[in-house]
């Protein structure tokens, strides 16, 4: 089931043991997360908690904090499932003759569904506060040295102001005053790229924040999309039918018309203050560093509001299902530009910008180096600090194959590649932010061209028809 209210998956979560009630009252400042943090470790239910301390407004955490949780959520049965959805769409849009290309059009007709619709009357409207406060919201102060409470699950909506182009990315935003929060936009974001031209253009950028909306459209805000591509489509593509919208009421853009909390507000291109720090889903605070502003003009709500937060920390947390969403739903669409990729895993103990294991289809001399590059050229996989390259009968989500093939096909002076590029801007360990030192390590069977001067040896195994003589004998000494 596909609900557009997000207060809607509360009762079949909590049917499902995958949400439980928090009725004690406790504090957003540090309590909330604390909770958050020691139950999403263990893998835990998401959390409602009834009673902030201070507020009316009921609190919503750890929503995507376990694989079952996020199979309903998404509804499927397991999260390869994301991306043979992709992989469907793509099968069906490549055209091999005149038939195709007419069940191509066919298929684009029923793509229909994705393109999202504004609605009148939206739910997100239904309470109108003129008299800014963001302190009146239960937003969390996650970790003590936090600079302050910060939104950690905002849906932060732009538009270029040229070319209309629509952006949804999910940036922290620290409260700085009543009516003001810092906008944490790297450089290398939709929002960042629109406040450019913003200042260009001699102009303010007007900016909404929906807080509090349905799972896939939440998740959607977090997906690396190419520059231009539309995230309320791609939601719409998942959930299988349109993101209802609502127009704001003080400029010109569309928020979720079901979310619980929207801001509406604009951002100055030449106006910074300092944000941060901030306890960051590295496992360390982020710094102090000038970042935009957004002014909240506006906020509307729902009649009973429920608000969403995120809590991060170090791995791994439910941020964690997130970033096992995107491997998945992006692979088919890697795949597509480098065939010979099998399989990608990004552990989350490499934050997923730290760590890349590849499973390649190896055919020449020099193929994984050709590979390491590859991903190091490809949008948001730029970020990657460390590429590890295996064959293709490597189980690349199978971390003891992983560390087995790391330490038996590598000789550190031939396999090892040091570069450099960009890095995520949260990355603490280079010299300058944003940019430092790539490592690549070829993990293959090495071929003859490849400096080996001598026979790869072959890997032990039983005999097939030997497992079958003894696949009886081995269930009986087991069971």
């Amino acid at each position: 089931m596909v609900f557009d209210n997000l207060k809607d998956y509360i009762s079949p979560l909590e049917s499902m043991g995958e949400l439980k009630r928090i009725k004690t009252q406790v504090s957003p400042e540090l309590e909330i997360s604390a909770i958050t943090f020691e139950v999403s470790k263990r893998k835990g239910p998401a959390l409602l908690f009834e009673r902030p301390k201070g507020f009316s407004i009921p609190v919503l955490t750890n929503l995507f904090g376990s694989e079952k949780r996020v199979n309903y959520l998404f509804g499927i049965q397991n999260i390869n499932q994301i991306g043979d959805k992709v992989q469907e769409l793509f099968a069906e849009v490549t055209p091999k003759g005149f038939m195709d290309k007419l069940k191509i059009a066919k298929k684009l007709l029923n793509l229909r569904h994705v393109i999202p619709k504004v609605i009148k009357d939206p739910p997100c409207q239904e309470k109108v506060v003129e008299d800014v406060n963001l302190y009146e919201l239960p937003i969390l102060k996650c970790w003590e040295k936090d600079a302050a409470p910060f939104i950690t699950a905002p849906l932060v909506i732009t538009k270029d102001p040229l070319t209309k182009t629509r952006n949804i990315g999910m940036y922290r935003m620290q409260v700085m005053a009543k009516d003001k929060t810092g906008m944490h936009w790297h450089i290398h974001k939709g929002g960042a790229v629109h406040l450019k031209s913003a200042k260009e253009n001699k102009t303010l950028l007007d900016v909404a924040v929906a807080i509090g909306v349905d799972p896939i459209t939440c998740y959607c805000a977090t997906a690396p999309l190419l520059e231009g591509m539309d995230e309320f489509m791609l939601a719409g593509f998942l959930r299988q039918r349109p993101v209802p919208l609502a127009k704001c009421l003080t400029c010109d853009l569309e928020v979720p018309a079901h979310s619980q909390i929207v801001l509406e507000g604009f951002v100055d291109p030449n106006e910074t203050e300092m944000e941060g720090p901030f306890g960051d889903h590295t496992g360390f605070y982020s710094p102090q560093e000038p970042y935009p502003v957004f002014h909240v003009r506006l906020i509307t709500m729902r009649r009973d509001p429920l608000y969403h937060a995120i809590v991060v920390g170090d791995p791994s947390m439910e941020d964690t299902f997130l970033g096992k969403l995107t491997e998945r739903l992006f692979l088919p669409i890697i795949k597509k530009q480098i065939p010979e990729i099998v399989d990608i895993n990004l552990p989350p103990q490499g934050v997923f910008h730290n760590i890349c294991f590849v499973s390649i289809d190896k055919r020449y001399p020099g193929h994984a180096h050709k590979v390491m590059h590859s991903i190091w050229g490809m949008g948001q996989l730029m970020f990657t600090k460390m590429i590890l390259v295996f064959d293709k009968d490597v189980d690349v989500q199978n971390i003891d194959e992983v560390l087995f093939y790391l330490g038996a096909n590598v000789d550190p002076s031939r396999d090892i590649v040091i570069t450099k590029g960009p890095l995520d801007a949260l990355d603490h360990s280079p010299d300058q932010t944003g940019f430092g030192g790539k490592l690549g390590i070829d993990c293959t069977k090495k071929l003859l061209g490849e400096g080996i001067k001598r026979p790869w040896p072959e890997r032990v195994s039983i005999p097939f028809h030997v497992l079958e003589n003894i696949k009886g004998i081995i269930k009986e000494a087991l069971f």
